[in-house]
């Protein structure tokens, strides 16, 4: 596994690094924290080596400790906070083996600290729930892969854009989900939600 990890450093490194802004822009290490204006992309890393036929993931106590700090001063310099995660935060039943694990531990974190957005992948599918947050509940949306071809039963690939407005207090965002039409031949808008 330590090979793949460093391909994945090698390849992937430059997005996976805080930008300067209070975060080390050499070493790899999560979460990391990238600024676009008063926008704060905060990162985690769920991933782990699973036994076969298995997805799960963890973040573990490290990460999710420095998480609340992260989201506290992020909070503290006004900042509209997303986290970036792989697995979603909570998952159905019926997806045990492709959890993140300790996502019970993120969950607390997030409602104690309060964050504006989550965004996750993992499931390859559009999605939208609300999580208990500090003040008001916390979107965490998920997309398709996006490469995923048209296949019967299963998302074909997609992507969400945001547009943020307002200040601290009274933030807005809305979602437009994009993905292929149904003929798999253009990238069209499949629907706009205001999620925050």
């Amino acid at each position: 596994m330590r090979g793949v990890a460093r391909h994945l450093h090698a390849q992937w490194g430059a997005y996976m690094r805080g930008d300067g802004a209070g975060g080390d822009t050499t070493e790899l290490r999560f979460p990391f924290l990238r600024r676009r204006g008063p926008l704060a992309l905060i990162g985690l890393s769920s991933a782990v080596p699973t036994a076969p036929f298995m997805a799960t993931g963890r973040l573990g106590d490290e990460q999710i400790a420095r998480l609340g700090g992260l989201l506290d001063r992020c909070r503290s310099e006004g900042a509209f906070r997303v986290v970036l995660v792989h697995h979603p935060p909570m998952s159905a039943p019926r997806r045990h083996f492709k959890r993140l694990i300790d996502g019970a531990k993120l969950r607390a974190v997030l409602k104690q600290h309060g964050v504006e957005l989550v965004l996750h992948g993992h499931d390859h599918t559009h999605s939208l729930i609300y999580l208990a947050g500090a003040h008001p509940p916390v979107p965490v949306l998920g997309v398709p892969s996006a490469s995923q071809a048209l296949r019967p039963g299963h998302a074909a690939a997609g992507y969400n854009l945001y547009r943020i407005e307002g200040e601290p207090g009274a933030w807005r965002c809305e979602m437009i989900a994009r993905g292929l039409s149904a003929d798999g031949r253009t990238v069209t808008e499949i629907e706009r939600i205001p999620v925050a």
